[in-house]
């Protein structure tokens, strides 16, 4: 029983001391987007300016994550044989419309994952990076990739004033 006690204490004291070291390094760690009323997750299929104001085509998902993904999915799939939503998330795009959202001039963006230069092939993780509008444009037209991932938008008073790029492993 001390034995187990013991090990339990190291591998709390690890993992402390683990996330002490990430977060002086400025990795951070990954923290789900809270579900409230005004932030919807999509996928976003342009981005564009007209008339000197940005625009977002939206296609609105449902986006679930642990217990909850598990649920979700075996309801949808229950004859897959797994007792799990896949990698610990699960995605229904029940309804591909897309809306045209207006983009706020000062909106928050933060991605996780993208390639930092035109001469890099890595894609690094970190977590919530704050980059403007005007940098998020540039690289979602150039970077394929992006479109891929799900963004979490946030909508108030009719304007999109944030966008979060959700990792997926």
């Amino acid at each position: 029983m001390k034995t187990l006690r013991w090990m339990m204490m190291l591998a709390l004291f690890s993992s402390l001391l683990l996330r002490g070291l990430a977060a002086a390094a400025g990795e951070g760690e990954y923290t789900p987007i809270p579900k409230t009323e005004d932030t919807h997750p999509a996928y976003i299929a342009g981005i564009y300016t007209k008339n000197d104001i940005t625009y977002i085509e939206a296609d609105y998902i449902q986006w679930y994550e642990g217990i909850e993904a598990d649920r979700v999915f075996r309801e949808k799939y229950p004859d897959s044989g797994l007792d799990g939503a896949p990698d610990g998330y699960f995605i229904l795009n029940d309804n591909p419309k897309l809306l045209t959202l207006e983009v706020s001039q000062d909106a928050e963006v933060r991605m996780q994952i993208y390639r930092r230069s035109d001469e890099s092939k890595s894609m690094d993780i970190q977590w919530n990076e704050p980059l403007s509008l005007d940098k998020f444009k540039s690289i979602f037209a150039s970077q394929e990739l992006l479109h891929d991932y799900p963004y979490h938008l946030t909508v108030k008073d009719g304007k999109v004033v944030s966008i979060v790029q959700q990792y997926i492993p």
